[in-house]
């Protein structure tokens, strides 16, 4: 699979739920993230084309609020390396820019220092 990322993503320290809005329901544990995109782990595969109405639960030392809403598709999926879990890798589709500010602020909080 070519890599064609543009933005180089962060490892996170620990993983943060990822909700589905429409349903409150799991969806995984972020994994890796960009300002462009990020990487879920599930126990079930994720649906590839389909667009995920989200919601990430946040610690609150991190950001002024308990979560943030965004919208993101899933652009592929496989095993994960634990092969009891799967690997989504999601593009942002749309959120609000202070949501944006927020996603800077975990990346610098909780990214590992590569």
């Amino acid at each position: 699979m070519q890599n064609t990322r543009r933005l180089q993503r962060k490892h996170l320290i620990y993983y943060l739920r990822i909700i589905d809005r429409d349903t409150d329901q799991l969806i995984g544990f972020l994994v890796d993230i960009t300002t462009a995109g990020l990487m879920v782990m599930s126990e079930a595969p994720l649906e590839v084309g389909r667009v995920f109405r989200c919601k990430m639960l946040v610690q609150s030392e991190l950001s002024d609020r308990e979560q943030l809403c965004f919208e993101a598709t899933s652009i592929w999926c496989r095993k994960a390396a634990d092969a009891d879990f799967y690997d989504t890798g999601m593009q942002l589709l749309s959120m609000a820019p202070e949501n944006f500010a927020s996603i800077q602020q975990i990346i610098h909080e909780l990214g590992f220092n590569e």
